[in-house]
């Protein structure tokens, strides 16, 4: 049987009809990482009761730093409508790692997905 380990840390944060988590894991290996969950309250006109609605982002630790310079570009934006340097620049998307690999983004000849964000169901 496998035992989940429990958070290290937890900080839950209540903002109108949503909330917001973050809770800091650890893998097997001793990594730890981000949790990053919304949950929010949703009326089910079918069945006439709420439901709780959650999405989760998994944050590591190799991605911290970018993901912190995104976040408060994206800030910035709101706030000065002063479009950022990007983090990493759109260039860098397709170049090849030092083994040839495509760092999980698509190859300029690869077929894209016609699938959007909204066709995928994140219900759990």
């Amino acid at each position: 049987m496998e035992h989940r380990k429990e958070e290290l840390y937890s900080q839950a944060i209540p903002a109108g009809k949503r909330r917001y988590f973050f809770d800091v894991k650890e893998t097997r290996g001793g990594d730890k990482f981000i949790t990053i969950a919304e949950s929010r309250r949703i009326f089910d006109n079918n069945t006439g009761e709420f439901y709780i609605d959650k999405n989760k982002l998994f944050l590591y630790k190799e991605d911290f730093e970018k993901f912190s310079k995104g976040l408060a570009n994206a800030i910035s934006f709101i706030e000065t409508g002063i479009e950022p340097e990007p983090v990493v620049p759109e260039s860098e998307f397709h170049n090849a790692d030092d083994e040839g690999k495509n760092n999980g983004f698509f190859d300029k000849d690869e077929e894209k997905s016609s699938y959007t964000i909204d066709d995928i169901d994140f219900k759990y």
